[in-house]
């Protein structure tokens, strides 16, 4: 299968440089970076740590100047260049990097022209620029947790603020992660009561564009969805050999029925006439 061609944009005015080779990884999850710009007032010297990181990554620089204060001239001009590409239909999808919800209307008409869209931002992201990607990376989250185990838990700061800035109370985290998976499995149930668990982690991804499992501490969905109290994992081998993994919400154990005491005859002393 041929590799899907994107386009980076990059809002400098909002992302920090430490993030540049997160960004990078993560597009290169889903195909190869056809072009790849930085927007941005490159005379302003709040951006001057970025030069090391173009340098190093090809990264092209767009000037854009800020003409009034208040007022910010880089998104324009980003997406003017992402409709301009687009009409170029030379790609195949856009990695928005931003957590600046101005972008929001911009995902939703790539979406619209049937391109793929990657949005990628701190957790401070705003629900309807999450909701409008195809899917949304928090960049802070996969940063701090990218090197750890599978039994850390995600930061609570850092989830809490994704949480609250969702927008809904429907958002997905560690309080409503079992009841949502738990709905999913009934959904797609075939009536032995397990499912695989890829199609488990493709419902939430459709549903939830901001769910990645790194966000709570864990390095696979497997392992993730495993660590769920309220659920267990099976792995099986199909014919070919190939192992497969599916997941089932816990059955409730049936209450043990305690035995009926035995009924004693009363002795019954008869008087004596």
């Amino acid at each position: 299968m041929e590799d899907l061609k994107l386009a980076i944009l990059i809002d400098a005015d909002n992302i920090s440089p430490k993030y540049v080779k997160v960004i990078l990884d993560e597009a290169a999850t889903f195909g190869v970076a056809a072009c790849k710009r930085i927007y941005g007032d490159w005379s302003d010297v709040r951006l001057k740590s970025w030069k090391d990181a173009l340098l190093n990554n090809s990264i092209i620089p767009i000037q854009q100047y800020s003409y009034t204060t208040g007022k910010n001239a880089t998104d324009s001009a980003m997406i003017i260049d992402a409709m301009d590409l687009l009409y170029g239909g030379n790609l195949d999808g856009f990695c928005i990097v931003s957590s600046d919800s101005d972008f929001t209307r911009l995902a939703a008409r790539l979406r619209e022209a049937g391109k793929l869209v990657i949005g990628m931002g701190e957790s401070k992201a705003l629900g309807p620029f999450v909701k409008a990607c195809d899917q949304f990376k928090y960049l802070d989250l996969i940063l701090d947790h990218g090197e750890t185990d599978d039994t850390a838990p995600a930061a609570p700061a850092a989830e809490a603020a994704a949480r609250a800035n969702a927008g809904d109370d429907t958002a997905i985290n560690r309080d409503s992660i079992g009841r949502i998976i738990h709905g999913l499995i009934d959904e797609m149930d075939d009536g032995t009561g397990w499912v695989r668990t890829s199609r488990v982690g493709d419902q939430l991804i459709k549903r939830y564009p901001d769910f990645d499992v790194r966000n709570f501490g864990s390095k696979s969905l497997n392992k993730f969805l495993a660590s769920l109290p309220e659920l267990e994992v099976e792995e099986r081998i199909l014919a070919n050999g190939n192992p497969i993994q599916f997941v089932r919400v816990k059955p409730v154990p049936k209450p043990v029925k305690k035995p009926a005491p035995r009924r004693t005859a009363k002795r019954t002393a008869r008087k004596k006439k």
